[in-house]
Order: structure tokens, then C-alpha cells, then sequence
């Protein structure tokens, strides 16, 4: 029941404020940290630690970064041996705002991410045998995330994509081959071209990308919880209440440990439950990859507000 991501991966640089910044301000911090990040990588790193054996497809630069990124994965049970080191750039790095509330502001330069291609796209194809699902993300190039949705699905393996950062240029083939899509509110509102303030309005935009050709349509609404259409029922899953410190990785979280619940065994709404819980747990501590848990750590959660986890 391996699981592919195939995304990119980056060195987080978290700068904490009470607040964030408004355009042209300058504004004194009072933490920072380091920590390997990157929506790819991230999601591998929430499905391993719930134990499900992860393969990552990307490239990291020729850089300490580079080193400092592949050890972290490894460390965490992420199968590294399709992550290839590109000695031409950088490694893609994340500049990330976190005010006291938890919420975050993030620039990305790609680097090593935005030279990701065909060559790639060839080590996520064989591996794709013996696959369930294929993880995809918006921080490599398009195109090859669109040949690599192809592939998946001429194998039969299940499509997960994050829409983000959101594009306003998604190819309409590309919908056709997703089998989950999973959207915030503001990536939802930037694909469906009108803006999403709650649950009413998710739920159409769910039905709008289901309209367009994928499967099953998720939109995450953070603290305000999950509302999911797909063709058999549509559904809300309230969110997990919790003291909120960093929102960072929160919805790649989510789309690991719901990769994990359906690779498992647990259908989708089973599956979302699993994935608000790992979101929620990410959140109360910070950084991306050191605040993603394990699996003691996530059925302990679970089954202390009455979900009963059976162990992998």
C-alpha cells in the first residue's frame, strides 16, 4: 500500500510576530527557526509517521539545504531514493510570517522544485506498480504535474491533488484526472471564481470542481471545519478543537493522514476525520515537518475524543 508524493521540497525560514506585517512595514519579531518544509515533502513526512511505507519524488539544489532536507525525510521513513540533487540551483526555501494567532503569510522561491520535469515524472511512473495513491501538489511545474496525474490514472491509481498555491490556469484536463481535490477556502475561491465565507458557499464550490470532472471535491474551512462532495453523498466534518499555534502544514496534514485512512482501508468520510485530526494536531506546535505526528501521537488524539483507531 505504498503511497507516491511527488512535490517539492524546501527549507522553511519562520519568522514569529505578534502580528503579521502590512505592506511596506517594517516589524520586530520575537522567534525564528529553521525547518525542513515543502508541500510535497511534507505530506510524504504526514503519511509516513502514520506508518504507511512513502515514497518522494523531487529534487533538492546541490546546497547544505539540499543535505539537511533529504536527512530529514529519511529520518522520518520517507523513501529518498527518487529524490534527486540538483547541482545547477538552490533548494527551494519558504519565507513564512507566523503571527500569534497562528496565522501565516509564506513566499516561496522554487529552486531546485521549479526544475522538475519529464525525467521526474519517469521515476513516479515506475513506481506507480503497487501504488494506491499519488499525491500532487502545485509547487512543481504544471506540466509535470499533469503528466504524472495521466500516468496515475492509466495505472489506477488513486489522484490526490492540493491546489496549491492556487493557479488561476489549471488545465481542464487535469480535473478529469483528479480523484480527490482538496482546496482551503482561499485556493476554492481562486478556482472557482467567487469567494468562500462558509459552509453554504464550500459546499457550491465542491459541486462546481466536481462539475469540471473530478471525483470527490474537499474544501477546507481551517477552524470552521471540512465540507467534502463527492457522487454518492456530501458531507461536513466540524473541526477538532484545539489551542492553535501554528497553522503552517496544517493542510498537508490533512491530506496525509487522509491518505493514510484510505490507504488503510476507511472510506472518505472516515478518511477526512483522520485528516482534520492530523491537521489539528499540526497546528500546536510549530513549524512544518517537526509539528506533523506520529502515529502514537495521532490515535492517542483520536481515540481520547471517541474515534476508535485500529493499529496499521
Amino acid at each position: 500500500m505504498t503511497i507516491i508524493v511527488f512535490g517539492s521540497i524546501n527549507m522553511d525560514l519562520v519568522a514569529k510576530a505578534s502580528r503579521l506585517p502590512v505592506a511596506g512595514e517594517t516589524l520586530l519579531g520575537h522567534d525564528f527557526l529553521t525547518a525542513p518544509g515543502g508541500k510535497g515533502a511534507n505530506q510524504a513526512v504526514a503519511v509516513a509517521r502514520l506508518g504507511i511505507p512513502t515514497q518522494m519524488v523531487g529534487r533538492v539544489g546541490g546546497d547544505s539545504f539540499g543535505v539537511e532536507l533529504v536527512n530529514s525525510l529519511q529520518a522520518s521513513g520517507v523513501q529518498t531514493v527518487n529524490v534527486s540533487v540538483d547541482n545547477a540551483v538552490s533548494s527551494g526555501v519558504a519565507l513564512i510570517s507566523v503571527d500569534d494567532a497562528g496565522e501565516n503569510q509564506m513566499i516561496v522561491v522554487p529552486g531546485a522544485n521549479g526544475r522538475v520535469n519529464q525525467e521526474d515524472v519517469k521515476l513516479v511512473v515506475n513506481l506507480l506498480p503497487g501504488a494506491t495513491a499519488l499525491l500532487l501538489q502545485f509547487e512543481i511545474p504544471m506540466n509535470s504535474v499533469l503528466s504524472a496525474a495521466k500516468a496515475a490514472r492509466e495505472a489506477g491509481v488513486t489522484v490526490i491533488l492540493d491546489p496549491a498555491p492556487a493557479h488561476g490556469d489549471v488545465p481542464d484536463e487535469l480535473y478529469t484526472l483528479v480523484d480527490i481535490i482538496t482546496p482551503n477556502e482561499v485556493e476554492a475561491s481562486q478556482l472557482v471564481g467567487f469567494k468562500i465565507d462558509g459552509r453554504e458557499k464550500a459546499f457550491l464550490a465542491a459541486e462546481k470542481l466536481r462539475d469540471r470532472g473530478v471525483k470527490n471535491a474537499i474544501v477546507k474551512l481551517g477552524a470552521q471545519g471540512v465540507v467534502c462532495a463527492s457522487a454518492e453523498e456530501t458531507f461536513f466534518v466540524p473541526a477538532f478543537l484545539v489551542e492553535a499555534v501554528d497553522t503552517v502544514a496544517a493542510g498537508d496534514a490533512f491530506n496525509g493522514g487522509m491518505a493514510a485512512g484510505l490507504a488503510s482501508g476507511l472510506g472518505l468520510r472516515e478518511a477526512v476525520v483522520w485528516g482534520a485530526a492530523a491537521g489539528a494536531l499540526t497546528t500546536m506546535k510549530s513549524g512544518a515537518q517537526p509539528s506533523l505526528p506520529n502515529w502514537g501521537v495521532f490515535k492517542g488524539f483520536l481515540e481520547e475524543r471517541g474515534f476508535g483507531v485500529n493499529s496499521l
